[in-house]
C-alpha cells in the first residue's frame, strides 16, 4: 500500500464497485443469483435484474425457498452455490490491503489469543423452570404452557414433544462433555445465561468493549458454569479492558484459539448468536461463517448451532396450512365484514389468506421490509451453513426462534408497533427472557440427540421445533396484517 493511500478497515469488507462505492444491494442481488441458477436459472436473471433491491428484494428471497422444494439436492445446491455467492464477493482489509476474503480467512492469524477462565458461585440448577409473564414454569405448570402453545399455534407440536424429551433428562441441562462456543455472548437472544444456570462450560466470545465484559463476567460469577474467554496472547488474566475480539477483523485468530480449546472429553458446539445493524450484519455474519468453516477443518466433530429468525420465509407442513385454513374460514362475522372492503382498497394486499387450501408443504412469507435486505442475507447465510453442514453429516442445532422484544426489535418503531398489535392477530411476541431460556432447552435436546431427528427434506429440518409464534399458522399471511398490527399497537408500542 502505497503512502498517499488511506489505511485500509481491518477484516471482512463488501467490495468497492468501478465508482469506489461498497454497494450491499450489489453482493446481495449477485448471491442470490448466484444461489438460484443451478436450479432455476429464470430466478436467477429475475434477481440480477431487479432494479431496487431495497424494496424489491422480498420476492427474490421467497424464490430461494421455493426452488429448493422440487427435491432435497436442489435446497442443498442452493445453500451452497448461495454461500459460494457471498463468500467469493466479499473482501478483506489487511496491513497489505485487500485481498479476497478466501485469502485471508485461510492464511496465518496475525495475531493469537490467550485464555482467561471464570468459575461460577452457585449451584447448577437441575431442574428445568421457564420465566413467563412474571413466573418460572416447572412441572405440570410448563407442560400445560407447552400445550397452550401448541393448541393456540404458536408452536409446532415437535417443540413440545423436545422439551418434554429434556424435561425426561433434566442431567442433559449441564451438558457435560460440551464446550459451547457463544459468538455474540452479550446477544440478547444468546443462551449465555441459561447454559450457566445449568452449570455448562462456555466459550465467549465478544467485541472487545469493557461494559460488554462487565455484563458478561457479572452473568459468569453469578452462574454455576464455566467461562473461557479470549485475551491478549500470552497471557491468562481478566481484564475487562483487555477482554474479547472483533470477529469482523479477527475470525482467523479467534478460529484458531476455539479450535485450541482441547479437551479430552468435551465436543466443541460453535453458537452463532452475532447480529448488528444494516450492513455490518452481513459483514459479521460472513466473518463467522469464515470461522466456522476454519474450526471444521481443524476439528471436525465439531458441532453448529443456530437460531433463526422467524421473519422470513420457510416451507411448513400440511397441518400447518390446514389449521391456518380453518382460522380463515371461521373467522367472526366482524372480521370478514371488515377484511372484504380493506382487499378490495388495498388491490389484494390486506388481510389475504396465508395459504392455498390443501397446500402441503405451504409456503410461509413472514419477511418484514422494515428489516431489509441486509437482516434477510445474513440470516440466510446461517441457514445455508446450516443446511450444507447437516447434509455432509455434522451435528446442527438450528431452530427458528420466537418473536421477541429485543432492543433490536423495540427500537425500530415500526416493527415495535407491530408486535405491539401482533396479538390481535393471533401472533404471541416473547419476552427475551422466555425466548432465550426456551431456546437453549432446544439446544440442549438436539445436542443430546445428534441434531434431533434427520427428515428426508432440509426444509423439514428447519421447520422441526420451530417457535414462529404463530406466524405459520394465523389466518391471514403476516404481511398482509402486521401493517394493521403496527396501526393498532402504535399506542401501546409508544407507553
Amino acid at each position: 500500500m502505497s503512502p498517499e493511500q488511506p489505511p485500509t478497515t481491518p477484516g471482512v469488507l463488501f467490495p468497492p464497485g468501478p465508482d469506489g462505492r461498497r454497494s450491499t444491494a450489489a453482493v446481495g442481488r449477485a448471491a442470490v443469483a448466484d444461489a438460484l441458477r443451478p436450479v432455476d436459472p429464470a430466478g436467477a436473471r429475475a434477481a440480477e435484474q431487479e432494479t431496487n433491491w431495497r424494496s424489491g428484494y422480498l420476492v427474490h428471497f421467497r424464490r430461494l425457498v421455493e426452488a429448493g422444494l422440487t427435491t432435497p439436492e436442489a435446497a442443498v445446491t442452493i445453500a451452497g452455490h448461495g454461500i459460494d455467492g457471498v463468500r467469493s464477493r466479499m473482501v478483506a482489509g489487511t496491513a497489505e490491503g485487500e485481498v479476497p476474503l478466501g485469502t485471508w480467512a485461510e492464511a496465518p492469524a496475525v495475531r493469537g489469543h490467550g485464555t482467561a477462565e471464570v468459575q461460577g458461585t452457585a449451584r447448577p440448577e437441575t431442574e428445568l423452570s421457564l420465566p413467563y409473564h412474571g413466573e418460572r414454569l416447572q412441572g405440570d405448570a410448563l407442560l400445560r404452557r407447552l400445550d397452550s402453545w401448541v393448541s393456540t399455534g404458536v408452536a409446532e407440536p415437535s417443540v413440545a414433544e423436545a422439551v418434554r424429551t429434556v424435561l425426561a433428562h433434566p442431567e442433559w441441562l449441564r451438558l457435560e462433555g460440551h464446550t459451547v462456543a457463544v459468538l455474540g455472548a452479550g446477544a440478547e437472544m444468546g443462551p449465555l445465561q441459561a447454559l450457566l444456570r445449568w452449570g455448562a462450560r462456555v466459550a465467549a466470545v465478544d467485541l472487545p468493549r469493557p461494559a460488554v465484559w462487565e455484563r458478561v463476567l457479572s452473568v459468569a460469577r453469578a452462574g454455576a458454569g464455566t467461562v473461557l474467554l479470549p485475551v491478549p496472547d500470552g497471557s491468562d488474566a481478566l481484564d475487562v479492558a483487555t477482554a474479547g475480539a472483533d470477529l469482523v477483523a479477527e475470525a482467523p485468530s479467534v478460529a484458531d484459539w476455539l479450535a485450541g480449546l482441547r479437551s479430552e472429553e468435551d465436543r466443541l458446539v460453535l453458537g452463532n448468536y452475532v447480529y448488528a445493524d444494516g450492513a455490518a450484519n452481513v459483514a459479521v455474519s460472513v466473518a463467522v461463517d469464515a470461522l466456522t468453516t476454519r474450526v471444521q477443518q481443524a476439528r471436525p466433530d465439531v458441532a453448529l448451532a443456530f437460531l433463526a429468525t422467524p421473519t422470513d420465509v420457510f416451507a411448513v407442513p400440511g397441518d400447518a396450512v390446514a389449521m391456518s385454513t380453518r382460522a380463515y374460514e371461521q373467522r367472526s362475522a366482524g372480521a370478514k365484514l371488515v377484511g372484504r372492503p380493506l382487499r378490495t382498497l388495498s388491490a389484494g394486499r390486506l388481510l389475504r389468506r396465508s395459504y392455498a387450501p390443501g397446500a402441503d408443504p405451504g409456503v410461509n412469507d413472514s419477511l418484514v421490509p422494515q428489516q431489509g435486505p441486509n437482516y434477510a442475507l445474513a440470516k440466510r447465510l446461517q441457514r445455508w451453513r446450516a443446511t450444507v453442514a447437516r447434509q455432509a453429516g455434522t451435528t446442527v442445532s438450528m431452530n427458528v426462534a420466537p418473536p421477541t422484544r429485543t432492543r433490536s426489535v423495540v427500537k425500530n418503531r415500526a416493527l415495535a408497533a407491530a408486535y405491539a398489535g401482533a396479538h390481535r392477530f393471533g401472533v404471541e411476541v416473547f419476552e427475551p427472557a422466555t425466548s432465550n431460556v426456551l431456546m437453549a432447552v432446544l439446544l440442549v435436546h438436539d445436542l443430546h440427540t445428534d441434531g434431533g431427528p434427520r427428515h428426508p427434506q432440509p426444509w423439514q429440518d428447519e421447520a422441526y421445533a420451530a417457535v414462529h409464534g404463530g406466524l405459520w399458522r394465523t389466518a391471514y399471511a403476516p404481511r398482509s396484517a402486521l401493517g394493521l398490527a403496527a396501526l393498532l399497537g402504535y399506542g401501546a408500542a409508544r407507553g
